[in-house]
């Protein structure tokens, strides 16, 4: 049996803003914005070519086995790329703050790419909830 991560949960403040970001400037595939019932909306994004999504919910009562998010307090989520370059420039085009390249080196993180797997950007959506992006060197489905 295959165990998939399929959507990630991000807690925001604003519900079209954070629409607006991640559809808008990060360019990810906007699958679902519904009021789900009175007072419950979930907007889900999907970024290219991923097979997990990520879910913004408001007004919705926790799953069991789950704790709320203070918005802003989500960080680390990696997403992996093929060409980091393009993507930091994409990201950039569309008006993202994205962070330089870097690479861990000899005394620790240092500017620009490093090795297969060593090259790192990051940016955070407008709730201070941060995203790192990693160069892979093959899609997913190749490796």
């Amino acid at each position: 049996m295959n165990w998939t991560l399929e959507v990630v949960p991000v807690p925001v403040t604003d519900m079209d803003r954070a629409k607006e970001f991640y559809g808008d400037r990060c360019g990810f595939k906007i699958d679902l914005d519904d009021e789900v019932a009175p007072g419950m909306r979930i907007i889900q994004v999907t970024p290219p070519g991923s097979r997990c999504s990520i879910a913004m919910l408001s007004g919705m009562p926790g799953a069991p086995g789950t704790r709320s998010m203070a918005p802003g307090t989500l960080h680390g989520l990696q997403i992996c790329v093929t060409d980091i370059e393009a993507a930091r420039a994409e990201l950039l085009d569309r008006g993202v703050d994205v962070s330089p390249i870097r690479h861990v080196g000899a005394t620790g993180w240092e500017d620009g790419k490093g090795d297969t797997w060593n090259s790192f950007m990051s940016f955070e959506d407008p709730d201070g909830n941060g995203w790192v992006v990693q160069e892979a060197p093959s899609e997913l489905s190749e490796r």
